[in-house]
């Protein structure tokens, strides 16, 4: 039994033995194969083995290793069709008529509007068939603007020809033309002795230097002198004037490198939140304070003021000011009718005249339960209460009733020493302290945790763009820019170290309003429609961020028609920067091509693989040709 057990053990050894020779076999023969086909034996074995080095430096004359590749082989750029040249519909030069095109702001279309309380000169668009399609062209002679700050003093004269303000405010300062420029000494109206020094009158009244004041607004700015003056002072000022008689003012203060923007106090509110700025001015700004236009008049024969009855629209302009300031900031009024016992003669007006003014003011000011801190000869200066419960008592006791449902109510609190809308922190802690509308809720969504992290994730972004555009990252090269769709402000606040200032866009279509947020972080904003202009002229930001702008107007405008403002407002050589769906961004481009801009579509700073990407464009340097008629159409000029 014992040996018919072991009988098949014996017979499976046999056959694996069999196994084992032919692979043995097979292999013998693949080996002679292989060396007959490397030159046969009497290369040796040095030859079928070449020795390959330990390091990429080291010479060899039979092989050299490459170093391994890491990279993605599917960059973004892969994914824009090879046949998108062909689609490419080139977008042809505007008229040179247009080469200051301004389509909300147009002198000829404001006309057709009303004229009382200044309607006419607010923004009124042009309709979808008046829209332009072509690109604005920048005058012949065109440079690239002074670097701050030497941009504060100097304007290229190529850049905005106009001499009219040289003339007009001659013996007030406010610009001069020098050989090919224009220089800013500083002036104003209503400041001989210069900005500055205005600005030091001001902080012997309030304290400017403390961090409490950060963001101002300066209505009727004039060119702008004096935010840009408060610039160094770490005080960031949104100037705004109308677009008028005094023509290019706000074209000059952009030139500079200073915040302004094309506006006027008439019938609609200023595109500001509630609670926004620290500091209001006016400094001869002609806005008339006290009472709506057209409600005084003068009974000439019997030499006295009389007042309308229908004071409905009273001091309009002052509860505007008053809903853009934050609880507890100030209001600057230099000029008429401040101090008119002394300066009546000058002003050209007659002293029931001044004097009905300041009384007007006076009183609306304590309708609005507004202190009147100081006043120091052409300066005053009034507070706005920290909160309304003692408001509400003095309203009663002053009885202007017709306040109750104009004055814009501040949130409520718990005792008449609380902040409303709680308390800001001091500057720069300002920057990156969570907002009180966040810490308070009232922002929908948008948590502490998610306000931090949005801090730092922008941060991580700047270092990329950085490595993208190299304008970017050199230090003063850029000096205006746009944010388009700015959500909480991270892209600017990554950037206050850098001498820029960010106008921080917040789209009226956005599904939360963070605009408060920005403002409490001490930068500036506005909101805007971006289915219409920008109320700016052409050529005022070095530099344009849009943030997933164009997935949010998919399908509510033309995307070329918001690209055509982008050119308008960006400066030649500028850059811009797009993030958003790479199906959006095929598209994007294909206009953007165009255009003639230099454009490139890469990763963003996550995976390859994830669906953003970015495109960053530049935007090529061409003017209007040396002698240009205004019927002829410009054409592209390099430089």
């Amino acid at each position: 039994m014992a040996t018919r057990a072991n009988f098949p053990s014996m017979a499976l050894k046999k056959t694996n033995l069999f196994y084992m020779a032919l692979t043995a076999v097979f292999c013998s023969f693949f080996y002679l194969v292989g060396i007959w086909f490397h030159g046969g034996a009497t290369g040796g074995a040095a030859k079928l083995l070449p020795t390959i080095p330990c390091h990429p430096s080291q010479n060899t004359t039979t092989r050299t290793a490459k170093p391994l590749d890491f990279t993605s082989h599917h960059q973004a750029e892969d994914l824009v069709p090879t046949s998108t040249a062909a689609r490419v519909v080139q977008i042809p030069p505007c008229d040179p008529k247009f080469s200051e095109y301004t389509p909300c702001e147009d002198v000829n279309r404001s006309l057709k509007f009303d004229r009382d309380r200044l309607i006419y000169r607010e923004r009124h668009c042009p309709e979808k068939n008046e829209l332009l399609k072509c690109r604005i062209p920048a005058p012949y002679g065109y440079r690239t603007p002074f670097r701050w700050p030497e941009s504060r003093d100097s304007v290229w004269y190529a850049n905005v020809p106009h001499k009219h303000l040289t003339v007009e405010k001659a013996g007030q300062n406010w610009v001069r033309f020098e050989g090919d420029r224009f220089t800013f000494p500083g002036g104003g109206t209503m400041f001989p002795r210069g900005a500055d020094a205005y600005i030091d009158d001001i902080g012997k009244l309030i304290d400017l230097s403390d961090g409490s004041v950060r963001t101002a607004i300066d209505t009727g700015c004039g060119v702008a002198s004096w935010g840009a003056y408060l610039l160094s002072r770490n005080i960031l000022a949104m100037s705004f004037a109308p677009k008028d008689t005094h023509v290019a003012q706000v074209q000059f203060a952009l030139e500079r490198g200073v915040p302004a923007q094309i506006g006027v106090l008439a019938s609609n509110r200023l595109p500001y939140p509630s609670r926004a700025f620290d500091m209001a001015h006016c400094s001869r700004c002609l806005i008339p304070w006290g009472i709506a236009p057209f409600t005084l008049y003068f009974l000439r024969s019997q030499s006295r003021l009389k007042v309308s009855n229908d004071l409905g629209a009273d001091g309009v302009y002052l509860l505007e000011v008053d809903r853009i300031l934050r609880p507890g900031g100030y209001w600057i009024l230099s000029g008429p009718p401040i101090n008119w016992e002394r300066h009546w003669k000058g002003w050209n007006r007659t002293l029931e005249e001044l004097k009905a003014e300041q009384d007007g003011i006076e009183s609306l000011a304590r309708s609005l339960c507004w202190k009147k801190l100081k006043q120091r000869d052409e300066l005053a200066v009034w507070q706005k209460p920290t909160n309304h419960v003692h408001c509400k008592i003095n309203r009663k006791v002053f009885k202007y009733t017709k306040m109750e449902t104009c004055l814009t109510p501040l949130p409520e609190v718990s005792d008449i020493k609380e902040t409303a809308g709680g308390q800001l922190a001091r500057w720069p802690e300002r920057l990156t302290a969570v907002p009180p509308r966040i810490m308070s809720g009232t922002v929908n969504g948008i948590s502490a945790d998610i306000f931090e992290k949005d801090t730092d994730l922008w941060k991580k972004r700047l270092l990329h763009y950085k490595a993208l555009d190299y304008q970017l990252a050199e230090p003063g090269r850029y000096r205006n820019l746009l944010d388009m769709n700015s959500y909480l402000g991270g892209f600017a606040a990554a950037l206050v170290d850098y001498p820029v200032w960010v106008m921080n866009v917040v789209p009226v279509e956005a599904q939360v309003n963070t605009l408060g947020v920005i403002y409490e972080r001490g930068l500036i904003g506005t909101y805007q429609n971006w289915c219409e202009a920008m109320s700016t002229y052409p050529r005022t930001y070095d530099f344009i961020h849009a943030d997933a702008l164009f997935s949010l107007y998919n399908d509510r405008c033309e995307l070329e028609d918001i690209l055509l403002e982008m050119d308008r407002l960006l400066r030649p050589q500028g850059s811009v920067i797009i993030r958003d769906d790479v199906d959006v961004l095929v598209n994007v481009k294909s206009i953007v091509d165009g255009l003639n801009w230099e454009s490139k579509m890469v990763d963003s700073e996550g995976s390859p693989h994830a669906r953003e990407k970015i495109l960053i464009a530049t935007k090529q340097y061409w003017t209007l040709p040396a002698a240009t008629d205004q019927g002829h159409q410009g054409s592209d000029s390099a430089s």
